[in-house]
């Protein structure tokens, strides 16, 4: 499709389908809170973790172990997904294990790799 194709030349509004779209528009701070959440996905390392415990309960030592990368960095990406409730956290004794928050992480995870191998 050339750029012109993208244009529309004409300036009809249509409005019946301008109302209805615009009584089912999300209200703002939702859609905010939507590109944060997107936000959050949109790191590779964030993503690796989600996709590591989507596999298997682990701890931050497994998961540096898994992904090759520091307790400390796994440690800074977890607290981002903890504050976002995309995964939680079960202490048993003196280590926590963190899974993913619940089935919706798993079915954005899902949705998106099916998207990307399409």
């Amino acid at each position: 499709m050339s750029q012109k194709e993208d244009l529309c030349s004409c300036t009809i509004i249509h409005e019946d389908i301008v109302q209805s779209v615009a009584s089912q528009m999300l209200p703002p701070e939702h859609t905010a809170n939507l590109a944060e959440l997107f936000k959050v996905f949109g790191d590779a390392t964030r993503l690796r973790i989600l996709h590591a415990l989507k596999c298997s309960e682990m701890c931050v030592c497994d998961l540096a172990a898994c992904l090759g990368m520091t307790h400390s960095a796994i440690s800074h990406q977890l607290r981002i997904l903890k504050a976002y409730n995309l995964v939680i956290g079960r202490k048993q004794g003196k280590v926590v294990y963190y899974t993913l928050a619940d089935s919706h992480v798993i079915a954005l995870l899902n949705t998106g790799l099916e998207h990307v191998n399409e």
